[in-house]
């Protein structure tokens, strides 16, 4: 048992980490490529996060280090070897229909509110502190602790491979990026489009009721569930007709949303509920439930076409049933598909955003050969395919042993190894896990309207992730 109270050192620094906990929180740090520079390739946003852990890393005594603007690091201690915390400042879009200001970081029942308090600014911080911490209490160390800060997590990653390339790659780590106990398996992610060939006769072929989608648009990015999506129509002849079935629509699934004409444009517009792309069953695809709906209009024949494709191979399947890629295996479950992104005019056509996650004994070669070959019967190609592979690590690896240990210790409760669908920067580790900091039992805001962390889980992460550096450090 560790002689420390690690607790006892985290609650003396209790009002100074939750001040900058919001502090952090309050800096919109969402890509914004459109309006990078050289300096901030991923907008002023993401590159203001990166340098306030920077800037207060070297305040406090750390070695702090930019890495283009693409990543960085602090670092502590002295030694060949190096232990990793892998952490991101990145955040998705706080998406519609929040309580409060999803950047203000606002206290309510316990709670610090915003986008990032769980993923992954909050437990960024408390392993910033948990750092901190170690290094106040002097605690010798013979491995080097670096705590290596990424910025394009929530996309593509491009902040982690472009840090490897030209920095050392740590012995071990672990990412503050998941849950508790331990998880030692991810699954393979894989981000692709489906996008329709169009045929541009098709309006001007199509019989004289037909109605023309002028557009449909849902869904911001690959991993997360769309909230909210909206189709637009030309139409005059059956406006009153179709904003009452649409009305009726949303009534009976008792959803949210609203029709009405803009000029010579019908528009629709539905609300659904945004999750985690890992897990799609959590959510309500805004996009494919609007998709439900078109499906009974007398459309033109390439919108047809892309609602059709939609509806038949994705609504109310996020395991790949329809597809004929279904997958299962003991280590990480069930293969999953989210619909993230959706995007059709009548002048461009079609395209579909999938986030594909799939079990680490899962032949991914073969499951992409069979999408190619179910999507080019109606008329879809595979594009912008990028795969990230599946993560293991062995439970009898120095690294778990110690994490158990530790997590056993500061809590009490049995150190379980998990496997996830999600992707963590754990991945991008030879020897790596992804611990906490969402506790068992507890709900999972992430990607969520009013996403937040506990104060009392954000003091027990800091005071586990303390005991883990140090006991890390010295093994």
């Amino acid at each position: 048992m560790s002689t420390i109270n690690w607790m006892e050192e985290v609650l003396k620094r209790k009002d100074e980490l939750v001040k900058d906990t919001q502090e952090f929180l309050r800096i919109k740090s969402v890509l914004d490529e459109e309006n990078g520079t050289s300096e901030a390739p991923l907008g002023e946003g993401i590159d203001a996060a990166l340098q306030y852990l920077l800037l207060k890393g070297s305040k406090d005594g750390f070695l702090a280090k930019n890495v283009d603007g693409l990543a960085g690091h602090v670092e502590m201690g002295e030694g060949e070897e190096l232990v990793g915390i892998l952490c991101h400042v990145d955040v998705v879009p706080e998406g519609d229909g929040w309580s409060s200001d999803p950047f203000g970081a606002e206290i309510r029942e316990g709670k610090i509110f915003a986008r990032g308090a769980i993923d992954d600014k909050g437990p960024t911080m408390a392993a910033y502190y948990a750092m901190k911490i170690v290094k106040d209490l002097g605690i010798p160390l013979n491995k080097r602790i670096r705590m290596i800060i990424g910025t394009d997590e929530e996309s593509n990653w491009r902040c982690v491979d472009h840090y490897f390339k030209h920095e050392e790659m740590p012995t071990m780590g672990f990412a503050p990026d998941a849950d508790f106990p331990i998880i030692y398996a991810e699954k393979g992610i894989a981000d692709f489009d489906l996008v329709m060939k169009v045929n541009h006769n098709s309006v001007e072929s199509s019989h004289e009721q037909t109605i023309i989608l002028k557009s449909f648009q849902s869904g911001r990015r690959y991993n997360m569930v769309p909230d909210f999506a909206e189709a637009r129509l030309n139409t005059t002849i059956h406006d009153d007709k179709l904003l009452a079935e649409f009305n009726n629509y949303i009534t009976q699934t008792q959803l949210l949303g609203k029709g009405y004409v803009a000029g010579d444009t019908l528009v629709f517009e539905l609300e659904g509920q945004s999750a985690h792309g890992m897990e799609p069953k959590k959510g309500k695809n805004a996009g494919l439930l609007l998709a439900s709906f078109l499906k009974g209009i007398q459309l033109d024949k390439d919108a047809f076409s892309y609602i059709t494709f939609l509806l038949d191979y994705f609504y109310d399947d996020s395991r790949g049933e329809k597809l004929g890629v279904r997958y299962s295996d003991e280590i990480t479950g069930d293969l999953t598909i989210n619909v993230g992104k959706m995007a059709y005019t009548n002048e461009a056509g079609g395209s579909i955003g999938i986030n594909l996650r799939y079990p680490v004994t899962n032949d991914m070669e073969k499951t992409r050969e069979k999408i190619e070959e179910v999507a080019g019967l109606s008329s879809f190609a595979l594009r912008n395919f990028s795969d990230s592979k599946p993560h293991h690590v062995d439970k009898n690896h120095t690294l778990i042993k110690t994490l158990q240990k530790v997590y056993e210790e500061q809590t009490g409760e049995e150190a379980t190894l998990i496997s996830i669908g999600g992707g963590t920067y754990a991945r991008s580790l030879k020897a790596g896990v992804a611990f906490g900091p969402l506790f068992p039992g507890r709900p999972d805001s992430a990607h969520q309207k009013d996403e937040y962390i506990i104060i009392e889980d954000l003091l027990k992460a800091t005071a586990i992730y303390a005991q883990a550096i140090s006991e890390l450090g010295k093994i």
